[in-house]
Protein backbone atom coordinates (compact mmCIF):
# COMPACT_ATOMS: atom_id res chain seq x y z
CA UNK A 1 0.00 0.00 0.00
CA UNK A 2 1.60 3.29 -1.20
CA UNK A 3 2.10 6.00 1.25
CA UNK A 4 0.02 9.31 0.33
CA UNK A 5 1.57 12.58 -0.93
CA UNK A 6 1.16 15.08 1.54
CA UNK A 7 1.37 18.74 -0.37
CA UNK A 8 1.51 21.79 1.40
CA UNK A 9 -1.92 24.09 1.11
CA UNK A 10 -2.74 26.72 -1.07
CA UNK A 11 -1.51 29.92 0.53
CA UNK A 12 -4.26 32.18 1.59
CA UNK A 13 -4.96 35.05 -1.16
CA UNK A 14 -3.78 37.78 1.91
CA UNK A 15 -0.65 36.09 2.08
CA UNK A 16 -0.16 35.67 -1.44
CA UNK A 17 -0.90 39.71 -1.62
CA UNK A 18 1.38 40.51 0.76
CA UNK A 19 4.00 37.88 -0.77
CA UNK A 20 3.59 39.59 -3.75
CA UNK A 21 3.42 43.41 -2.59
CA UNK A 22 7.25 42.20 -1.28
CA UNK A 23 8.53 40.81 -4.33
CA UNK A 24 7.54 43.89 -6.64
CA UNK A 25 8.97 46.38 -4.02
CA UNK A 26 11.75 44.55 -2.09
CA UNK A 27 12.08 41.20 -3.59
CA UNK A 28 15.14 40.14 -1.26
CA UNK A 29 12.68 40.00 1.66
CA UNK A 30 10.52 37.44 0.16
CA UNK A 31 13.58 35.25 -0.29
CA UNK A 32 14.13 35.90 3.11
CA UNK A 33 11.48 35.11 4.58
CA UNK A 34 10.99 31.24 6.41
CA UNK A 35 8.43 29.06 4.87
CA UNK A 36 5.65 29.90 7.67
CA UNK A 37 6.79 33.36 7.10
CA UNK A 38 5.60 33.57 3.21
CA UNK A 39 2.29 31.39 4.54
CA UNK A 40 1.50 34.29 7.33
CA UNK A 41 -0.94 36.75 7.00
CA UNK A 42 -2.91 38.90 8.77
CA UNK A 43 -7.03 37.98 8.97
CA UNK A 44 -8.31 41.35 7.49
CA UNK A 45 -11.47 40.12 6.16
CA UNK A 46 -12.72 37.88 8.58
CA UNK A 47 -13.61 38.26 12.54
CA UNK A 48 -11.69 41.54 13.24
CA UNK A 49 -12.17 43.35 10.19
CA UNK A 50 -16.09 42.77 10.23
CA UNK A 51 -16.16 43.83 13.69
CA UNK A 52 -14.33 46.93 12.74
CA UNK A 53 -16.94 47.55 10.29
CA UNK A 54 -19.99 47.23 12.78
CA UNK A 55 -18.20 49.53 14.95
CA UNK A 56 -18.30 52.64 12.68
CA UNK A 57 -21.78 51.48 11.16
CA UNK A 58 -23.70 49.34 13.85
CA UNK A 59 -25.66 52.68 15.03
CA UNK A 60 -28.98 50.45 16.17
CA UNK A 61 -26.87 48.02 17.88
CA UNK A 62 -23.35 46.01 17.67
CA UNK A 63 -23.63 42.10 18.00
CA UNK A 64 -20.13 41.81 17.13
CA UNK A 65 -17.78 42.73 20.28
CA UNK A 66 -16.62 39.83 22.22
CA UNK A 67 -16.30 41.35 25.65
CA UNK A 68 -19.15 41.87 28.09
CA UNK A 69 -20.43 45.87 27.81
CA UNK A 70 -22.23 47.60 30.80
CA UNK A 71 -23.85 51.35 31.33
CA UNK A 72 -21.76 51.76 27.74
CA UNK A 73 -18.28 50.52 28.52
CA UNK A 74 -16.47 47.47 29.35
CA UNK A 75 -17.97 45.73 32.36
CA UNK A 76 -15.82 45.39 35.02
CA UNK A 77 -15.15 44.50 39.03
CA UNK A 78 -14.45 47.39 41.18
CA UNK A 79 -12.31 45.28 43.21
CA UNK A 80 -9.95 45.02 40.06
CA UNK A 81 -10.70 49.05 39.32
CA UNK A 82 -9.71 50.33 42.22
CA UNK A 83 -5.91 49.08 41.30
CA UNK A 84 -6.31 51.71 38.39
CA UNK A 85 -5.69 55.30 38.79
CA UNK A 86 -6.21 57.79 35.61
CA UNK A 87 -7.00 54.81 32.93
CA UNK A 88 -10.47 54.76 31.10
CA UNK A 89 -12.38 51.36 31.16
CA UNK A 90 -11.46 51.00 27.89
CA UNK A 91 -7.54 51.66 28.56
CA UNK A 92 -8.30 48.71 30.76
CA UNK A 93 -10.72 46.12 29.97
CA UNK A 94 -10.55 46.11 26.18
CA UNK A 95 -8.74 43.79 23.67
CA UNK A 96 -6.14 45.56 22.06
CA UNK A 97 -5.40 45.21 18.21
CA UNK A 98 -3.47 42.89 17.33
CA UNK A 99 -0.81 45.50 15.85
CA UNK A 100 -0.97 47.59 18.81
CA UNK A 101 -2.51 50.09 20.25
CA UNK A 102 -2.01 53.07 17.24
CA UNK A 103 -1.95 55.61 19.68
CA UNK A 104 1.14 53.84 21.07
CA UNK A 105 2.73 52.98 17.88
CA UNK A 106 2.65 56.18 16.40
CA UNK A 107 4.17 57.67 19.67
CA UNK A 108 6.96 54.80 19.73
CA UNK A 109 7.68 55.70 16.02
CA UNK A 110 8.48 59.21 17.08
CA UNK A 111 10.71 58.69 19.44
CA UNK A 112 12.74 55.78 17.70
CA UNK A 113 13.10 58.67 15.11
CA UNK A 114 13.63 61.38 17.47
CA UNK A 115 16.51 59.09 19.10
CA UNK A 116 18.02 57.82 16.00
CA UNK A 117 19.21 60.88 14.09
CA UNK A 118 21.17 58.43 11.54
CA UNK A 119 18.34 57.61 10.09
CA UNK A 120 16.92 60.88 8.48
CA UNK A 121 13.66 60.66 6.06
CA UNK A 122 14.44 57.14 5.62
CA UNK A 123 11.01 55.45 5.78
CA UNK A 124 10.64 52.14 7.62
CA UNK A 125 7.46 50.31 8.94
CA UNK A 126 5.37 51.20 11.74
CA UNK A 127 6.29 49.67 15.04
CA UNK A 128 4.50 46.49 16.10
CA UNK A 129 3.49 45.52 19.55
CA UNK A 130 5.17 42.97 21.19
CA UNK A 131 4.46 40.95 24.62
CA UNK A 132 8.19 42.39 25.55
CA UNK A 133 11.39 41.78 23.35
CA UNK A 134 11.60 38.00 24.36
CA UNK A 135 8.26 37.75 21.79
CA UNK A 136 9.45 40.47 19.97
CA UNK A 137 12.89 37.97 18.78
CA UNK A 138 10.47 35.01 18.84
CA UNK A 139 8.46 36.71 16.29
CA UNK A 140 10.93 37.31 13.99
CA UNK A 141 12.59 33.65 14.45
CA UNK A 142 8.98 32.89 12.96
CA UNK A 143 9.55 34.89 10.21
CA UNK A 144 12.30 34.34 9.16
CA UNK A 145 14.06 30.97 10.64
CA UNK A 146 13.50 27.46 8.97
CA UNK A 147 15.16 24.31 10.54
CA UNK A 148 18.82 24.79 9.35
CA UNK A 149 19.47 28.30 8.51
CA UNK A 150 22.11 30.28 9.91
CA UNK A 151 22.29 32.34 12.89
CA UNK A 152 25.84 34.52 13.28
CA UNK A 153 26.05 36.35 16.80
CA UNK A 154 28.52 36.73 19.17
CA UNK A 155 29.75 34.57 21.97
CA UNK A 156 28.92 36.71 24.60
CA UNK A 157 24.90 36.71 24.12
CA UNK A 158 21.45 36.06 26.30
CA UNK A 159 20.80 32.43 26.33
CA UNK A 160 17.42 32.44 25.12
CA UNK A 161 18.87 32.86 21.59
CA UNK A 162 19.61 29.45 21.69
CA UNK A 163 16.33 28.52 23.28
CA UNK A 164 14.21 30.35 20.74
CA UNK A 165 15.85 30.44 17.71
CA UNK A 166 17.89 27.42 18.50
CA UNK A 167 16.26 24.66 20.16
CA UNK A 168 12.85 25.86 19.23
CA UNK A 169 12.92 26.66 15.63
CA UNK A 170 15.93 24.72 14.79
CA UNK A 171 18.15 27.75 13.23
CA UNK A 172 22.02 26.45 13.90
CA UNK A 173 23.90 29.34 15.98
CA UNK A 174 27.37 30.12 15.10
CA UNK A 175 29.36 32.36 17.01
CA UNK A 176 32.00 34.64 16.61
CA UNK A 177 34.24 35.89 19.88
CA UNK A 178 32.67 39.12 21.10
CA UNK A 179 36.14 40.97 21.71
CA UNK A 180 39.56 40.95 20.86
CA UNK A 181 42.26 38.74 22.35
CA UNK A 182 43.40 41.32 24.53
CA UNK A 183 39.71 42.64 25.84
CA UNK A 184 40.02 46.03 24.28
CA UNK A 185 37.20 46.32 22.51
CA UNK A 186 34.80 44.62 20.25
CA UNK A 187 36.46 42.13 18.17
CA UNK A 188 35.84 43.61 14.30
CA UNK A 189 38.25 41.09 12.44
CA UNK A 190 36.78 37.95 14.12
CA UNK A 191 33.48 39.76 12.74
CA UNK A 192 34.08 40.58 9.47
CA UNK A 193 35.51 36.61 8.95
CA UNK A 194 32.37 35.16 10.37
CA UNK A 195 30.52 37.25 7.71
CA UNK A 196 32.61 35.93 5.26
CA UNK A 197 32.54 32.35 5.88
CA UNK A 198 28.97 32.16 4.84
CA UNK A 199 29.04 34.98 1.36
CA UNK A 200 26.28 34.85 -0.64
CA UNK A 201 23.90 32.63 1.98
CA UNK A 202 21.09 33.67 4.02
CA UNK A 203 22.07 34.88 7.72
CA UNK A 204 19.91 36.62 10.59
CA UNK A 205 22.44 38.56 12.63
CA UNK A 206 21.98 39.16 15.86
CA UNK A 207 23.16 42.51 16.90
CA UNK A 208 22.88 43.30 21.06
CA UNK A 209 23.96 46.61 22.28
CA UNK A 210 24.34 47.06 25.16
CA UNK A 211 25.37 43.35 25.43
CA UNK A 212 23.72 41.44 27.94
CA UNK A 213 26.33 39.64 29.28
CA UNK A 214 29.16 41.98 29.11
CA UNK A 215 27.62 45.07 29.42
CA UNK A 216 29.63 46.57 26.52
CA UNK A 217 28.16 48.99 23.29
CA UNK A 218 31.01 49.45 20.68
CA UNK A 219 32.57 53.02 20.24
CA UNK A 220 31.14 55.16 17.18
CA UNK A 221 34.37 53.63 15.16
CA UNK A 222 33.82 50.09 16.10
CA UNK A 223 29.94 50.55 15.29
CA UNK A 224 30.69 52.26 12.03
CA UNK A 225 32.88 49.05 10.93
CA UNK A 226 30.13 46.99 12.02
CA UNK A 227 28.05 48.81 9.55
CA UNK A 228 30.18 48.58 6.50
CA UNK A 229 30.88 44.92 7.21
CA UNK A 230 27.28 44.03 6.89
CA UNK A 231 27.13 46.36 3.69
CA UNK A 232 29.63 45.27 2.29
CA UNK A 233 28.40 41.20 2.87
CA UNK A 234 25.26 42.57 1.23
CA UNK A 235 26.74 44.02 -1.60
CA UNK A 236 28.75 41.08 -2.21
CA UNK A 237 25.68 38.79 -2.18
CA UNK A 238 24.96 37.84 1.24
CA UNK A 239 21.43 38.11 1.74
CA UNK A 240 21.27 39.31 5.84
CA UNK A 241 18.19 40.20 8.27
CA UNK A 242 20.20 41.96 11.25
CA UNK A 243 18.43 42.13 14.33
CA UNK A 244 19.30 45.05 16.32
CA UNK A 245 18.47 44.17 19.86
CA UNK A 246 17.83 47.18 21.90
CA UNK A 247 16.91 45.87 25.13
CA UNK A 248 18.84 48.07 27.46
CA UNK A 249 18.91 50.90 24.84
CA UNK A 250 19.66 54.32 26.60
CA UNK A 251 21.65 52.97 29.33
CA UNK A 252 24.93 54.33 28.01
CA UNK A 253 27.53 55.41 30.82
CA UNK A 254 30.46 56.46 28.53
CA UNK A 255 31.12 59.06 26.13
CA UNK A 256 33.04 57.13 23.83
CA UNK A 257 30.60 54.80 23.03
CA UNK A 258 28.13 54.77 20.10
CA UNK A 259 24.60 56.18 22.09
CA UNK A 260 22.54 55.64 18.97
CA UNK A 261 21.19 52.11 17.63
CA UNK A 262 22.91 50.98 14.87
CA UNK A 263 19.45 50.49 13.54
CA UNK A 264 19.50 54.02 11.59
CA UNK A 265 22.05 53.12 9.38
CA UNK A 266 21.17 49.57 8.72
CA UNK A 267 17.64 50.47 8.00
CA UNK A 268 19.22 52.20 5.05
CA UNK A 269 22.44 50.24 4.06
CA UNK A 270 21.14 47.86 1.02
CA UNK A 271 18.70 46.07 -0.78
CA UNK A 272 20.05 42.65 0.60
CA UNK A 273 19.86 43.41 3.89
CA UNK A 274 16.77 43.93 6.06
CA UNK A 275 17.26 45.41 9.55
CA UNK A 276 14.95 44.35 12.50
CA UNK A 277 14.76 46.73 15.28
CA UNK A 278 13.76 45.08 18.30
CA UNK A 279 13.05 47.40 21.80
CA UNK A 280 10.65 48.71 24.33
CA UNK A 281 9.27 49.51 27.46
CA UNK A 282 10.63 46.89 29.59
CA UNK A 283 14.17 48.49 30.54
CA UNK A 284 13.84 52.12 28.94
CA UNK A 285 10.86 53.01 30.96
CA UNK A 286 11.71 50.41 33.82
CA UNK A 287 8.25 48.87 33.79
CA UNK A 288 9.84 44.91 33.39
CA UNK A 289 6.32 43.01 34.52
CA UNK A 290 4.28 45.04 32.09
CA UNK A 291 5.75 43.33 29.14
CA UNK A 292 5.31 45.83 25.69
CA UNK A 293 8.46 45.60 23.26
CA UNK A 294 8.17 46.87 19.74
CA UNK A 295 9.08 45.30 16.29
CA UNK A 296 10.47 47.82 13.74
CA UNK A 297 11.65 47.06 10.09
CA UNK A 298 13.83 48.72 7.59
CA UNK A 299 15.43 48.58 4.33
CA UNK A 300 16.89 50.29 1.32
CA UNK A 301 14.12 50.90 -0.90
CA UNK A 302 11.43 50.25 1.19
CA UNK A 303 8.27 51.01 0.72
CA UNK A 304 5.07 51.84 2.64
CA UNK A 305 3.37 48.70 0.53
CA UNK A 306 5.92 46.11 1.65
CA UNK A 307 6.32 47.13 5.10
CA UNK A 308 2.43 46.88 5.48
CA UNK A 309 3.47 43.39 4.09
CA UNK A 310 5.50 42.62 7.42
CA UNK A 311 3.58 44.44 9.57
CA UNK A 312 0.53 42.13 8.45
CA UNK A 313 2.59 38.56 9.07
CA UNK A 314 3.73 39.83 11.97
CA UNK A 315 0.20 40.69 13.84
CA UNK A 316 -0.68 37.93 12.40
CA UNK A 317 1.50 35.59 14.41
CA UNK A 318 0.87 37.77 17.13
CA UNK A 319 -3.20 36.99 16.72
CA UNK A 320 -2.31 33.23 16.11
CA UNK A 321 -0.13 32.98 18.60
CA UNK A 322 -1.52 35.12 21.86
CA UNK A 323 -4.06 37.56 20.30
CA UNK A 324 -2.68 40.94 21.45
CA UNK A 325 -0.57 42.40 23.80
CA UNK A 326 -1.88 43.73 27.51
CA UNK A 327 -4.17 46.74 26.79
CA UNK A 328 -3.38 48.26 30.62
CA UNK A 329 0.27 47.96 30.36
CA UNK A 330 -0.16 49.51 26.48
CA UNK A 331 -1.69 52.26 28.07
CA UNK A 332 0.17 53.36 30.84
CA UNK A 333 3.64 52.91 29.02
CA UNK A 334 1.58 55.65 26.17
CA UNK A 335 1.09 57.89 29.01
CA UNK A 336 4.47 57.45 30.02
CA UNK A 337 5.77 58.82 27.14
CA UNK A 338 3.24 61.46 26.78
CA UNK A 339 4.45 62.63 30.64
CA UNK A 340 6.35 65.81 30.14
CA UNK A 341 8.33 64.66 32.70
CA UNK A 342 9.42 61.47 31.53
CA UNK A 343 12.44 62.37 30.10
CA UNK A 344 13.75 63.81 33.40
CA UNK A 345 12.65 60.96 35.26
CA UNK A 346 14.51 58.51 32.91
CA UNK A 347 17.39 60.31 32.99
CA UNK A 348 17.67 60.18 36.86
CA UNK A 349 17.47 56.35 37.17
CA UNK A 350 20.04 55.97 34.58
CA UNK A 351 22.20 58.22 36.30
CA UNK A 352 21.97 55.78 39.54
CA UNK A 353 22.76 53.10 37.11
CA UNK A 354 25.84 54.93 36.23
CA UNK A 355 27.14 55.85 39.17
CA UNK A 356 26.58 52.13 40.31
CA UNK A 357 28.86 51.13 37.35
CA UNK A 358 31.34 53.67 37.69
CA UNK A 359 32.13 52.36 41.45
CA UNK A 360 32.02 48.64 40.04
CA UNK A 361 34.62 49.58 37.36
CA UNK A 362 36.68 50.80 40.52
CA UNK A 363 36.12 47.92 42.64
CA UNK A 364 36.50 45.07 39.65
CA UNK A 365 40.10 46.54 38.42
CA UNK A 366 41.80 46.51 41.93
CA UNK A 367 45.07 45.29 41.94
CA UNK A 368 44.76 43.05 44.62
CA UNK A 369 42.09 41.14 42.73
CA UNK A 370 44.51 40.55 39.25
CA UNK A 371 45.57 37.02 39.77
CA UNK A 372 41.94 36.09 40.25
CA UNK A 373 40.24 37.65 36.97
CA UNK A 374 40.30 39.62 33.39
CA UNK A 375 37.85 41.95 33.38
CA UNK A 376 35.98 42.33 29.77
CA UNK A 377 35.37 45.81 29.19
CA UNK A 378 32.07 47.55 30.19
CA UNK A 379 30.51 50.53 29.06
CA UNK A 380 26.66 50.48 29.09
CA UNK A 381 23.46 48.39 30.29
CA UNK A 382 23.29 45.98 33.19
CA UNK A 383 26.26 44.08 33.25
CA UNK A 384 29.84 43.42 33.45
CA UNK A 385 31.72 40.25 32.78
CA UNK A 386 34.54 38.52 34.69
CA UNK A 387 37.04 35.93 32.97
CA UNK A 388 38.43 34.27 35.64
CA UNK A 389 41.70 32.51 36.09
CA UNK A 390 42.32 28.79 36.56
CA UNK A 391 39.28 28.69 38.43
CA UNK A 392 36.06 26.84 37.18
CA UNK A 393 32.82 29.77 36.85
CA UNK A 394 30.05 26.95 38.25
CA UNK A 395 31.98 25.91 40.73
CA UNK A 396 32.81 29.51 41.91
CA UNK A 397 29.67 30.66 41.76
CA UNK A 398 28.19 28.06 44.06
CA UNK A 399 31.26 28.83 46.52
CA UNK A 400 30.33 32.40 46.68
CA UNK A 401 26.64 31.46 47.88
CA UNK A 402 27.86 29.19 49.88
CA UNK A 403 30.51 31.48 51.59
CA UNK A 404 29.64 34.67 50.94
CA UNK A 405 26.39 35.30 50.71
CA UNK A 406 26.59 36.51 46.83
CA UNK A 407 24.71 35.48 44.15
CA UNK A 408 26.02 35.70 40.50
CA UNK A 409 25.89 34.23 37.32
CA UNK A 410 28.11 31.57 35.88
CA UNK A 411 28.45 31.52 32.12
CA UNK A 412 30.12 28.52 30.06
CA UNK A 413 33.61 27.78 32.11
CA UNK A 414 35.39 30.45 32.95
CA UNK A 415 32.90 33.78 32.97
CA UNK A 416 30.91 35.01 35.70
CA UNK A 417 28.37 37.60 35.23
CA UNK A 418 27.65 40.00 37.84
CA UNK A 419 24.46 42.87 37.25
CA UNK A 420 24.90 45.87 38.85
CA UNK A 421 21.92 47.34 38.08
CA UNK A 422 19.95 45.46 41.00
CA UNK A 423 23.35 46.09 43.68
CA UNK A 424 23.43 49.14 46.19
CA UNK A 425 26.20 51.17 45.81
CA UNK A 426 27.34 50.06 49.32
CA UNK A 427 27.06 46.00 48.53
CA UNK A 428 29.25 46.64 45.34
CA UNK A 429 32.83 46.66 47.10
CA UNK A 430 31.59 43.22 48.90
CA UNK A 431 31.11 41.14 45.60
CA UNK A 432 34.75 41.52 44.61
CA UNK A 433 35.65 40.88 47.75
CA UNK A 434 34.11 37.62 47.95
CA UNK A 435 37.61 36.88 45.31
CA UNK A 436 38.37 34.64 47.99
CA UNK A 437 35.86 32.46 46.15
CA UNK A 438 38.11 32.03 43.11
CA UNK A 439 41.30 31.40 45.55
CA UNK A 440 39.46 28.77 47.16
CA UNK A 441 38.30 26.93 44.39
CA UNK A 442 41.78 26.85 42.93
CA UNK A 443 42.95 26.04 46.33
CA UNK A 444 45.98 28.97 46.58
Amino acid sequence: MSTPTLSQPALNPLAQAANDALAKDTPAVLGLLSERGKRFYFPAKGILAQGAEAKQKAHAANATVGIATENGAAMHLACVAKFYNGLAPADIYEYAPSYGRADLRAAWAKKQREETPSLGQHPTSNPVVTNALTHGLSLVGELFLDPGDIVLTSDLRWENYDLGWGTRLGAVIHAFPFFDAKLTGFNQNAFIQALAQFKGRKVVVGLNFPNNPSGYTPTKGEMGAIVNALTAAAAAGSKLVVVCDDAYYGMFFDDACERESVFGKLAQAHENLLAVKIDGATKEEFVWGLRVGFVTFGIKNGTAAAYKALEDKTAGLVRAAISNVSMPGQSIVLKALSDPDFRRQQAEKVAVLKARAAITAVECRQAAYADCWDVYPFNSGYFMCLRLKDADAETVRQRLLADHGVGAIALGATDLRIAFSCLTEAQIPGVFTAAAAVRAVRGR
